[in-house]
């Protein structure tokens, strides 16, 4: 992740440092995702929560110190048993994504100082490729079309020229022939 810039804010006598620039993840409905806490191990004094949406519904929460490791269903239970939490670096999974997982997930770790990391969810209902498939099957078809045509024009076109070359042979061998008859006489 790149630590472009940080912003630091006083809020409620707590400083909280917005590290890096926000991460967009795209991916496609029913796949699973894992949004990485960006802590290599998770320590005695770490209160993690993870929220999503405009108004950050607290989603999981890890309290190292209680041995806590706690998800949620959400707002409107969207996410019930979809949740896994890494024990051992606070990382979220979300698994069988929904169109509606889409939006901005948000990751705290209040320890001295509250670090803050955002993510940008988007989860497409259809594979992005999707389009690009399509384009690309139509076109094949219509080239196996447009082959097909050609060939049958021409296997039309070569029967008819067999069928020119049969009447022409059959008209041909139809003519009487008239052979003409000697007038010499034989001598003897």
């Amino acid at each position: 992740m790149s630590h472009s810039f940080v912003i630091c804010t006083l809020c409620f006598w707590r400083l909280v440092v917005f590290c890096g620039a926000m991460e967009t993840v795209s991916i496609t409905e029913g796949d699973s995702v894992t949004l990485d806490s960006n802590f290599t191990e998770i320590q005695k004094d770490d209160l993690i929560t993870w929220k999503f949406g405009d108004q950050k519904s607290l989603i999981a929460d890890i309290n190292e110190a209680a041995g806590s490791f706690k998800t949620h269903d959400g707002p409107d239970g969207r996410f019930r048993d979809r949740l896994k939490l890494d024990h051992q670096t606070g990382s979220l999974t979300i698994t069988h994504t929904r169109t509606t997982d889409s939006g901005l997930y948000l990751i705290t770790n209040s320890r001295k100082i509250e670090k803050e990391y955002r993510y940008n969810v988007t989860v497409y209902g259809i594979p992005r490729v999707t389009p690009v498939l399509i384009s690309a099957a139509a076109s094949g078809s219509l080239l196996v079309v447009a082959v097909l045509g050609i060939f049958c024009i021409c296997k039309r076109r070569r029967k008819t020229a067999e069928e020119v070359q049969t009447n022409k042979e059959e008209v041909i061998y139809a003519k009487p022939t008239h052979r003409k008859q000697n007038s010499h006489k034989r001598v003897r």
